[in-house]
């Protein structure tokens, strides 16, 4: 047999040099949170158990409805009324037997919060609203975990790598907490590729982040999905962040 043999599933990533039999031996030894099971979260978790990342942990506290089914593609319409996160579980077990699903039923406190982000390697940030992005910003610099946070409305989407553990910028740095009021795809709309493209790509950050393959953090991704063009932005880290600065 084969060193790859037991990758068999895997076969199109071990091959590549990046990743080989013992990339894939780290996916499935590492762990990743996602917050938010709706537009961003149901895609990058689909690509996460695709590619054996070994145990998700999911959360989310709304259930599935009619109006979410444009764009929030690991869900089927038999689904609707469902718990988002276990539904999404079911389906992730069906793609892929081999790793580990967890569900969290939220809203998460954030004592619970933190507990679940202590206990994986890193934290996808798929939420839709301030209030939790900011919790789980605090969450990863407290426990010292990678964030990759994205969001999505009408053709414009955005993604970022936050690194914890070294100097650069945290989520508050870029947005204060007392910003402006959020807009919401249920008033200003959102075409559903968009989400789901800065969802695949919060995947592809992640994937990039647990086999160590070059730096991500600190770098502001913008997509316009109607010029089809990519921006790339450094955020800097700001020494008055009330969130980050007395680390």
């Amino acid at each position: 047999m084969s060193p790859a043999a037991p990758f068999a599933r895997y076969a199109r990533q071990v091959v590549l040099p990046e990743v080989g039999v013992n990339g894939q031996q780290l996916l499935r030894d590492s762990s990743v949170l996602v917050v938010g099971i709706g537009g961003l979260g149901s895609v990058a978790a689909l690509y996460l158990a695709g590619a054996g990342v070994g145990r998700l942990v999911l959360t989310d506290r709304d259930r599935l409805d009619l109006s979410n089914l444009q764009r929030q593609i690991l869900y089927r319409q038999a689904d609707l009324g469902r718990l988002k996160a276990e539904a999404a579980a079911e389906q992730l077990c069906a793609l892929n037997p081999e790793i580990a699903v967890e569900v969290l039923p939220g809203p998460l406190p954030e004592p619970a919060l933190l507990g679940a982000v202590r206990g994986v390697d890193l934290v996808l940030d798929c939420s839709d609203n301030f209030p939790t992005r900011f919790a789980v910003n605090r969450a990863c610099l407290t426990a010292r975990r990678p964030l990759v946070t994205g969001a999505a409305i009408r053709f414009e989407g955005q993604l970022i790598l936050f690194d914890a553990t070294g100097q650069g910028p945290c989520y508050g740095c870029l947005y204060p907490e007392a910003g402006d009021a959020e807009e919401s795809c249920e008033t200003a709309g959102v075409l559903g590729p968009v989400v789901g493209t800065i969802g695949a790509m919060q995947a592809l950050l992640a994937l990039r982040r647990l086999l160590g393959i070059g730096d991500d953090s600190g770098r502001l991704h913008l997509w316009d999905a109607l010029a089809m063009q990519w921006r790339r932005v450094r955020v800097p880290r700001d020494p008055a962040c009330p969130v980050c600065a007395s680390r």
